[in-house]
């Protein structure tokens, strides 16, 4: 694996970080940088910057609108956005249903939802965890009875990233219980707005809203939205696993975040006064640098197949147990820097002024404790790492 960076590759990170220092939304940057909580607004508004610039799809096909940049060029374009600060796009459209509706649709599904993803015109939610079929999805009950040109949907999924947010949510549904749970199982897309569809809030740990619970109430849905084959859901949903599990690497977000924190323990005020257990912190931090070089070579081998045009393979598996673990030591180590500082409830940080009333705690100390709490479920969500662990052993044969 030839790591040296080309001259087509140094100009091309030169271009991208030009970018993001001079045409794209400082003001979004600005929020992160302030600790806030972005709004729907300011994710659509970053999206349709990059969706302006012909940026905003990178993986797709040219013939859909992607880039046609190289798999180099791809993980340069992501770190430069990360180390710049900037939010990644919302995967539910782009990175996940999207590559499932111009592998497996019609043409009339792709002219009908492609464009409106590429140009973040509307926002997707995914609908594939229930209240008892999370790791074990194919257990899901949700069911969809044939009815004529339309499904009668009935069931609950749960943990819905942004589905507050969403204009659409594609679901996987039970048409049929014959055969192996993992048959019977469809594809079906949802206009949120449906009569029938109820979204309520998840408050998680870390105060924020991003979760939800959606409940179909005889909800119909035309059989033009299913994509490909009754019953083949399951196909489908391990294409769509395949690209969210490499899309957790985010190797350049993690060493902003790293930096950020021994930036942050450069300037402590009771950082003389904790000698040794400075001492110990510094070396986890080194630790953590290991572990993300180590997992920035793992997801570079795990992209390889990507030059050949290919989809990436169970090896993804490995990547999320690597990528999603890194991302919980960072998180531990702004924890243990925070000390007594970290605070488990915050102020609403929506507002710039967020931190009115917290002047006596180091401004670091409340975003990096909810990231820690938030961080929590990322080795449970996309697949429980203990998931991903039979995933290996079978691939191996064990």
């Amino acid at each position: 694996m030839n790591l040296e960076a080309t001259a087509q590759d140094e100009a091309f990170r030169a271009m991208v970080r030009a970018y993001f220092a001079t045409e794209y939304p400082q003001d979004i940057l600005a929020k992160l940088a302030n600790g806030q909580t972005l709004t729907k607004a300011d994710l659509l508004a970053s999206q349709r910057a990059l969706a302006a610039k012909g940026w905003i799809a990178p993986g797709w096909p040219e013939a859909y609108g992607g880039t046609g940049w190289t798999v180099s060029e791809r993980f340069i374009f992501d770190e430069e956005l990360e180390r710049a600060g900037a939010p990644s796009v919302s995967p539910m459209g782009l990175l996940y249903v999207a590559p499932v509706i111009y592998t497996f649709g019609t043409q009339a599904q792709k002219d009908r939802w492609l464009d409106d993803i590429l140009s973040s015109r509307t926002f997707w939610a995914q609908g594939y965890s229930e209240p008892e079929a999370g790791s074990d999805l194919a257990s899901l009950r949700t069911r969809a009875v044939r009815d004529g040109d339309h499904y009668i949907v009935d069931g609950v999924k749960t943990w819905t990233s942004d589905g507050h947010y969403a204009d659409w949510i594609f679901c996987l549904v039970r048409t049929s219980d014959e055969g192996r749970k993992q048959q019977g199982i469809t594809f079906l897309c949802m206009d949120m707005k449906t009569p029938g569809i109820e979204v309520k809030p998840i408050i998680t740990i870390d105060g924020g809203h991003h979760l939800n619970t959606v409940t179909f109430t005889n909800v119909r849905v035309p059989v033009e939205n299913r994509i490909g084959d009754e019953g083949l859901g399951w196909t489908y949903a391990r294409h769509l696993l395949a690209h969210e599990r490499t899309s957790y690497a985010h190797i350049a977000g993690k060493r902003r975040q790293l930096e950020a924190v021994r930036r942050a323990s450069a300037e402590a005020p009771w950082g003389d006064e904790l000698t040794e257990a400075g001492s110990a912190l510094r070396r986890r931090i080194a630790e953590t640098e290991i572990d993300i070089l180590c997992l920035e070579m793992t997801t570079l081998r795990a992209l390889a197949p990507l030059s050949n045009g290919e989809a990436p393979g169970d090896e993804a598996s490995i990547i999320k147990i690597a990528a999603t673990e890194t991302a919980q030591q960072v998180t531990e180590r702004g924890l243990e820097l925070a000390g007594p500082y970290a605070q488990p409830f915050f102020a609403d940080r929506h507002d710039a002024d967020w931190r009115a009333g917290l002047e006596d705690i180091p401004a670091f100390a409340a975003p990096e404790t909810a990231t820690y709490f938030f961080t929590r479920a990322q080795t449970i969500y996309g697949g429980a790492t203990e998931i991903q662990k039979t995933i290996i052993a079978r691939q191996l044969g064990l």
